[in-house]
């Protein structure tokens, strides 16, 4: 694990309002207020960390990964990115990115597709679906609120036919990407628990979420 945090002169650890170890395989959630940053970090490297948002005084409203591509025209998420939700509106904007690939097309794992993907004997391995499940339950929500997903660090090249592939990750222990909330809202993570195709090179390891007020 990096013990190196890049900070700026306004934005250190000892002004953090939120900093957040997520196990390996765990579920997470909290409030981001508007004008916060939200660091998300790539500890160990190599893990990917799905991701959903929610308009925190309305669940109703939620990320939607078609209408954030069609925003940028882009099929990636990086520095600058606009998070949209289902009602059109900005929900965050992402100011920082040392990695440079997130995928937002390619969803979650979840036990069916583990099946369908690695064989009857994945059948009932830990996937991020009933992550999410478990952590927007929190919250009053239910399956029928997990909707896809952003796979921060997740390196997923589309193919000029399409087709997608999940191959190993660039993201080396200690990237991370910031994204300043434009609304409150409620933060969802599963900590990626997959181990039969390398998002997290086959070994899920620990990650760290930050959050700051606006001033800093």
């Amino acid at each position: 694990m990096s013990d190196f945090i890049q900070t700026t002169p306004a934005r250190t650890l000892e002004n953090a309002v939120q900093d957040h170890f997520i196990a390996a395989e765990a579920p997470f959630s909290t409030v981001i207020r508007k004008g916060q940053t939200l660091r998300i970090e790539d500890s160990y490297g190599q893990q990917a960390i799905d991701t959903l948002f929610y308009n925190a005084e309305d669940y109703s409203e939620r990320y939607s990964n078609q209408d954030t591509m069609r925003e940028q025209g882009a099929a990636y998420i990086s520095t600058g990115t606009k998070i949209i939700s289902n009602e059109g509106r900005v929900m965050l904007t992402m100011t920082a990115d040392s990695c440079g690939r997130h995928d937002t097309s390619a969803g979650a794992c979840s036990c069916e597709s583990n099946t369908v993907r690695f064989g009857n004997a994945t059948k009932y391995l830990h996937a991020c679906r009933d992550n999410f499940v478990l952590e927007v339950s929190k919250h009053g929500m239910s399956k029928r609120d997990v909707v896809p997903n952003i796979n921060f660090f997740m390196n997923v090249p589309i193919e000029p036919s399409g087709e997608m592939t999940i191959v190993d990750g660039i993201s080396a222990p200690g990237d991370y990407v910031e994204l300043k909330a434009e609304m409150d809202v409620l933060l969802v993570i599963s900590n990626c628990p997959q181990i039969n195709n390398p998002c997290n090179g086959f070994d899920p390891t620990p990650i760290r979420v930050l959050v700051w007020d606006s001033e800093a």
